[in-house]
């Protein structure tokens, strides 16, 4: 039985959302961050995991 497109969530998957739990915590892990680091991070590019891991990356 194949998934039914048109039942999709309104989650953004190019945003890091602190407020959840499991985001924050995968984050924390493939970069090897504190949790203020991450939440750091976060807040100064207003969530945007392209420009978080951007950052992270240099």
């Amino acid at each position: 039985m194949s998934d039914d497109k048109s039942k999709t969530d309104s989650h953004d998957r190019a945003q890091v959302s602190a407020s959840q739990v499991y985001e924050l915590q995968y984050l924390m892990t493939k970069y090897d961050l504190s949790r203020n680091r991450a939440l750091e991070l976060i807040a100064k590019h207003g969530g945007s995991r392209k420009k978080i891991e951007t950052e992270l990356s240099t």
